[in-house]
């Protein structure tokens, strides 16, 4: 007689520590988003202005920390269906990592600090965030359940980033660079509603709401509409540029950029995480960092 074989043991996922838990609960990864709010400087080639650029660093602070007060608010109305997804029942609030109290502490702290830099800003800057923080919680709130919608207010949130840069250092930005900026956001929205559709599908789990009124042929089709939007779009803008048409040299960067991401959602079905796409892919960190430094040269030469 053999003996019986032993079971087989799996081992819990280790609890963070608070320290860690709550760094990863502000999502610094998404971050990367607020540099959007330099557009205004660099479009503008203010490059050399020492006080403009400690406003639109300010301005990025105040934007990373209301974004991260916004990521505690979702994550703590959403902890008990993130607790049923493979990805997200990782996240510190829904894996028991940090506490509801210490995450609502965290959020008034950030929502306190961010509402202070905007107002030594101005009453503009601080109409902006406002609204900003209005949007945002519309959209933890039930925004994010509405189809389209909810790619639309992501579009929006971009859009009033990139104002928001502008209005800081006190430049006037391109209606055309609003347009490309809105068009670029609603195309990473979009592949990652895509992501999403496909890991749900992989892994016959249940996913957010909203994902029952999408497909993968319809968001296929949105995601190829809005990356011919946003190529031509982008190239318009150069063509009427009245400081220099030159930055049509940089058409190319935006096309590749654009084809690489519609490869990698295609090929590898990525796009859940557009952040981790844009951070960690080799060629689209080459691409982004030649065409702003192609861009800012021809700016300052111009």
């Amino acid at each position: 007689m053999t003996p019986a074989e032993p079971a087989e043991v799996r081992a819990l996922p280790r609890r963070r520590l608070p320290a860690v838990a709550a760094i990863r609960a502000l999502r610094p990864r998404q971050w990367s988003k607020n540099l959007l709010v330099f557009a205004g400087i660099v479009f503008a080639a203010k490059l050399g202005d020492a006080v403009r650029w400690g406003e639109a660093i300010a301005v990025f602070v105040a934007y990373c920390a209301l974004s991260s007060a916004a990521y505690l608010v979702n994550d703590l109305r959403d902890r008990e269906h993130d607790r049923r997804h493979p990805v997200k029942r990782f996240r510190p609030i829904a894996h028991g990592d940090l506490s509801a109290r210490a995450a609502v502490t965290m959020e008034v702290v950030l929502t306190v600090a961010a509402v202070a830099i905007a107002a030594w800003l101005g009453w503009s800057s601080l109409a902006l965030l406002l609204g900003f923080g209005a949007l945002q919680l519309g959209y933890s709130f039930g925004l994010k359940h509405i189809v389209i919608v909810d790619v639309l207010v992501i579009g929006a949130l971009f859009v009033i980033r990139a104002a928001a840069g502008a209005e800081a250092v006190d430049v006037r930005i391109s209606p055309w660079l609003l347009l490309c900026t809105a068009l670029l956001a609603l195309f990473l929205a979009l592949a990652k509603r895509r992501g999403e559709l496909v890991l749900v599908g992989a892994l016959e789990t249940p996913g957010r709401p909203v994902l029952e009124g999408y497909s993968l042929e319809l968001v296929d089709q949105l995601v190829t509409v809005i990356a011919a939007s946003t190529v031509i779009a982008y190239s318009l803008y150069t063509f009427t540029a009245r400081d220099s048409k030159a930055l049509m040299a940089t058409i190319p960067f935006v096309i590749f950029g654009v084809f690489r991401y519609l490869l990698l959602i295609h090929r590898d079905d990525l796009g859940e995480e557009p952040e981790q796409v844009l951070l960690t892919d080799l060629p689209i960190l080459v691409d982004v960092c030649l065409w702003a430094a192609t861009a800012a040269v021809i700016l300052a030469l111009t």
